[in-house]
């Protein structure tokens, strides 16, 4: 983690922001709050954060409108959204408003600073990591550079987390990826068997990328996922 990183903590329940802010500056990050989805708007117009953690329920603008509206603004800083809310409609609607990842109340405080950091490595851009150049399989392209995807002629818009599990998928085509290393290479922590965190993301991108096309990704049970590279 950059000791230098900033996350705005936008959550209702002041006891939460308290506690998360006290937690977050323990850890080195810089933390701002606020109590509703204008403020937390506010916020980042006034002054761009590094990571955004958005609780879904909040007065006037929730946080599933924050999301919404900073997409629409093409801002691309990464959200986690926290979600008493657990059922799969509910985790897909943060997804669909542009979230990067989510976790259900109450959490473990380990859990969340794992994911921080995973979505703040994320957040580096692609060329520091060496490994920008185009990738293809089945209809499917990848621009890592650009962090663009394309199925046939269609262009894909995928979240940083939906994008960085496409593309270790892709990387590693024809291979089975078991979920311990997928939740390794992705969120940086192992959630464990009862996690339905990887599914989710999964079963969004086969939505995403195989409505008007062939199945692009298989799922190996009781192992884990592959692109295979020919149907």
């Amino acid at each position: 983690m950059e000791p230098t990183s900033t996350v705005l903590v936008a959550d209702d329940d002041r006891a939460i922001r308290d506690s998360l802010e006290r937690a977050l500056q323990l850890e080195g990050y810089r933390v701002r709050t606020a109590e509703d989805g204008v403020r937390a708007l506010a916020e980042v117009h006034a002054e761009p954060v590094d990571l955004l953690i958005l609780d879904v329920m909040m007065p006037g603008v929730d946080g599933l409108g924050v999301a919404r509206v900073l997409r629409a603004e093409n801002d691309r800083t990464p959200i986690l959204m926290l979600t008493a809310r657990v059922e799969t409609p509910d985790r897909v609607a943060g997804l669909d408003a542009g979230a990067d990842d989510y976790l259900a109340k109450p959490f473990e405080l380990a859990e969340l600073l794992a994911r921080l950091r995973a979505l703040l490595r994320r957040a580096t851009p692609a060329t520091e990591a060496g490994e920008d150049g185009p990738l293809a399989v089945r209809g499917l392209r990848i621009d890592p550079r650009a962090r663009r995807v394309w199925r046939d002629d269609r262009e894909v818009e995928l979240s940083k987390t939906e994008f960085d599990l496409l593309e270790l998928l892709v990387r590693n085509a024809g291979i089975v990826l078991d979920h311990t290393t997928i939740y390794d290479r992705i969120w940086g922590y192992d959630f464990g068997p009862e996690s339905k965190n990887l599914a989710v993301y999964i079963s969004y991108l086969r939505r995403k990328l195989e409505d008007d096309g062939p199945p692009l990704i298989q799922t190996v049970r009781g192992v884990g996922y592959t692109i295979r590279p020919e149907g």
